[in-house]
């Protein structure tokens, strides 16, 4: 979407603090022992006491209230059983609609103390964020946040996984534009005051192939390496690009 009146800022400004609220909370409890559907609970409660929805569960009919998504798997984990342990990778990726408007964010978080290529994989994928961050100007494309992004991440010898980007958001989940992680000429839109959308790079220690479990949401890496997740929502201002989710 376009922000365009003081009355859609000010709802997405709501979205995003209750996004930040979600994250925050799952972060605190997220320890060995723990499962991912009681982190899940955790977050949903807290969108309920702030007013919010699970926009996965109404736009897309998934089977938690936020994806979770351990280690291997990239994005779209599905809560449930699985305990957390020592030195797991979890992505907390949260998508919250509040009187009719949406916001993105995720978080790489490590459980107790983790390897420490699994820490410069989560730490690249929060400095590729800030370097796609950092060309999203009014009259700049979708793919120089992509290109910006795919240099952090090649440099640090890691992988941009293949089928995943940013995208538009505002009164649904995923509307345009594209953002890529890498540059792709197909992604020639220009960028304009006001317009809103995710910047998530996706990335893993070993190869960019992804393959789709038989949940039929949860996606991981092909060769099962170590995958991160840094994503915000954001607004184009003239001044450059405002986090709202942060």
């Amino acid at each position: 979407m376009s922000i365009d009146s003081e009355s859609d800022l000010a709802g997405m400004e709501l979205a995003g603090r209750v996004t930040r609220a979600v994250i925050d909370a799952m972060k605190e409890e997220a320890r060995p022992g723990v499962t991912t559907a009681d982190l899940d609970e955790i977050g949903a409660a807290t969108m309920r006491r702030h007013g919010g929805r699970s926009a996965p569960k109404l736009v897309y009919g998934f089977p938690g209230a936020n994806c979770i998504s351990v280690n291997e798997e990239i994005v779209h984990g599905v809560p449930g059983k699985r305990k957390l342990r020592h030195g797991d990778v979890v992505k907390l990726d949260v998508t919250v609609e509040v009187n009719g408007y949406m916001a993105d964010a995720c978080e790489t978080v490590a459980i107790g103390a983790v390897k420490p290529e699994a820490k410069r994989l989560m730490d690249c994928a929060a400095l590729a964020f800030r370097s796609g961050l950092a060309q999203a100007l009014p009259g700049a494309r979708a793919c120089d946040i992509g290109r910006a992004v795919h240099r952090t991440v090649a440099g640090a010898g890691f992988s941009v996984v293949e089928g995943l980007s940013g995208h538009g958001i505002g009164r649904t989940i995923h509307e345009w534009p594209t953002i890529p992680n890498y540059d792709d000429a197909d992604c020639q839109d220009e960028l304009t005051e006001g317009m809103v959308f995710t910047i998530e790079p996706l990335i893993a220690i070993g190869g960019p192939k992804t393959v789709t479990l038989r949940d039929g949401w949860t996606i991981r890496t092909r060769d099962r390496s170590l995958a991160a997740h840094h994503e915000h929502t954001v607004v184009v201002t003239a001044g450059g690009a405002r986090i709202l989710t942060a």
